[in-house]
């Protein structure tokens, strides 16, 4: 009950609460167990590729159908939350491909109702810039 009492708010410490169920969940790599936490009219879209998918078990059977090396693992670097809009800037690994997502999500009636996601490409960093800056591990 009181698990229920947190997810039906949606102030910013109950939604930052619900985004942080939800990369645990994903982290289970039981990408089914993910709709706890999503609406029934969950929507995530990517910019970048143009692609929106529509509801819970598509976005489930994306994950799972995802080729991958091995169990995904996601680490949760910073989630920046006001009200109901939430940021997580988050890297995802399955010990091959690595990847970086920033997440924007809106939570609803005490569910994640739409993510917008980017995935930004690393890339080298300039020459022209070496002496002023420090290159990152």
């Amino acid at each position: 009950m009181q698990n229920e009492q947190i997810l039906n708010t949606t102030s910013t410490d109950q939604a930052r609460f619900l985004v942080e169920q939800f990369w645990q969940l994903m982290a289970s790599n039981d990408f089914f167990s993910v709709s706890a936490v999503l609406s029934e009219d969950f929507v995530l879209e990517w910019p970048q590729s143009g692609e929106r998918i529509r509801g819970a078990e598509n976005f489930a059977k994306m994950n799972a159908e995802y080729p991958a090396h091995g169990p995904w693992i996601f680490t949760v670097h910073q989630i920046v939350a006001e009200h109901e809009k939430l940021v997580s800037d988050v890297s995802i690994t399955d010990g091959v491909q690595r990847a970086r997502a920033l997440s924007f999500f809106t939570v609803a009636n005490g569910k994640i109702q739409k993510i917008v996601e980017f995935w930004p490409d690393p890339f080298v960093a300039p020459e022209n810039r070496r002496h002023l800056v420090e290159i990152m591990a």
